[in-house]
């Protein structure tokens, strides 16, 4: 299956993405997509022949529980309506605790990573097959960036992606921005993972951007495509074509000629890196892709599939995948007793766990509140136009030791009515203004000075 150069979609460049030439598809946040319609622009990039794929945020695969069903038939709903060939989410857990660990849950608001351990891995393993079963299309999952390492792991990148590949038979998406910033943050070899990990499951490769600040390369999408990240993707396409290649930019968007910019240097990078001509009578590259004029869904798999007659995508949803045992008894309980410790240190200030690098998790930390910060000016752009320059502080203030206890429309509303019950703002027309946001969204009075000493008694009791 080809997908050629891509770009990943946003509201805010809708206009920008339909104007660029030699654009073959675009991938879409999942949860950004309402399921029974979709934006006219993607309406209309379709009508092109314009291919979308969903890729999801909030499955949280790498989770001690079992996928959601409801997060899972959303996410199959949200395929059907676009008639992709596949769908794409992060190897990755995105919250922690409740009933596995009689504890509040927490919500990250961010993808952190799993450890490569034999138990992390039957608890990722299990938790793909259910989502498989789930989905009406392929499923392909994507390595993330990290600022931190668990103590105690088994398994380099490269090696647990390699068992989770062969275990799950699920396809791979390979993000080569995230292999440069866990070279940078964590020391880990771009060119070692790349040899480790079976290049012919991957589905697609995501391009990025990124800012190093102080030692530590942040994985912003908010920034240029640097020429290291375009070396790991030369890495990556000396041992592979892959089918496709998408430039993700998320925040601080640029004018369309700087996009258009960065897609020929990925184009390039691609063209630079490949492979010799082979002589007549030599083997073929591997799963050819984004330079050729037909692509499979892996070399293996195309093989077959030429020979038979068979769908290549049916061996990674249908019953010819390797049969998946459950987690063994123990291995989700142990699990969610490490995350929720890590996540709880990371959100709600509670003490690091053994073995982790005390100044990498008040990176992280801080990293997680910034973007909460961001996040919820977005969803509520109102807050930072009424608080002013003094918003950021006020939310950081805020979100120190106060973890999520939903979504970042929740957070927004828990946000407005913390600043509301300390007395502020201290200027009376930004105060009325906040008072009547909050109303209107909460649909409740304005919460008073007593309602700060009831909640505060209540979250006491909760978490004895």
């Amino acid at each position: 299956m080809e997908l050629g150069i891509g770009i990943g979609w946003r509201p805010e460049i809708a206009d920008e993405v339909e104007a660029l030439a030699g654009i073959d598809w675009v991938e879409a946040v999942a949860e950004n997509l309402c399921a029974d319609h979709l934006p006219d622009s993607l309406v209309r990039l379709r009508e092109r022949g314009v291919r979308v794929v969903p890729h999801g945020v909030a499955l949280g695969l790498g989770g001690a529980d079992r996928p959601d069903p409801v997060r899972l038939a959303s996410l199959a709903a949200r395929a059907e309506l676009l008639g992709t060939p596949l769908v794409t989410e992060h190897i990755a857990f995105v919250r922690a605790g409740g009933p596995l660990t009689a504890s509040p849950r927490l919500e990250a608001g961010h993808l952190l990573p799993v450890p490569r351990t034999r138990d992390a891995l039957d608890v990722l393993c299990e938790n793909v097959r259910i989502a498989q079963d789930s989905l009406p299309v392929p499923l392909a999952l994507e390595n993330i960036a990290a600022l931190i390492t668990w103590p105690g792991e088994e398994l380099t990148e490269g090696q647990f992606l390699a068992e989770l590949v062969e275990r799950t038979g699920v396809r791979l998406l390979i993000d080569v921005a995230n292999l440069h910033t866990n070279h940078v943050n964590l020391g880990q070899d771009p060119a070692k993972a790349l040899d480790e990990l079976p290049v012919e499951a991957i589905a697609y490769v995501h391009v990025a951007g990124g800012v190093e600040k102080n030692g530590v390369w942040h994985d912003t999408h908010a920034h240029p495509v640097t020429a290291p990240v375009l070396d790991v993707l030369a890495e990556l396409r000396s041992r592979v074509d892959p089918p496709g290649v998408l430039l993700e930019r998320d925040d601080a968007f640029p004018p369309a000629g700087e996009l258009a910019g960065e897609l020929d240097a990925i184009r390039a990078t691609l063209r630079r890196a490949a492979p010799p001509t082979r002589g007549p009578g030599a083997a073929p590259d591997a799963a050819p892709g984004v330079g050729s004029a037909s692509a499979s869904a892996s070399a293996s798999a195309s093989a077959s599939a030429s020979a038979s007659g068979e769908d290549p995508c049916r061996a990674v949803r249908g019953g010819d995948r390797p049969p998946v045992a459950p987690a063994p008894a123990g291995t989700r309980d142990r699990t969610a007793v490490a995350q929720a410790a890590l996540l709880s240190a990371l959100v709600a200030g509670t003490p690091a766990p053994e073995g982790f690098d005390h100044r990498r998790l008040r990176v992280q930390s801080r990293a997680l509140a910034a973007k909460r910060a961001d996040v919820v000016a977005k969803v509520a752009p109102e807050l930072p136009e009424i608080l002013g320059d003094g918003y950021r502080a006020a939310f950081l203030a805020y979100a120190d030791g106060r973890p999520m206890s939903g979504g970042y429309r929740r957070d927004a509303l828990d946000f407005a009515e913390h600043v509301l019950i300390a007395g502020g703002p201290a200027d009376p027309a930004a105060r009325r203004r906040l008072t009547y946001w909050w109303q209107d969204r909460a649909g409740a009075r304005p919460p008073r000075r007593g309602t700060r000493l009831i909640r505060a008694a209540r979250a006491v009791l909760v978490g004895r």
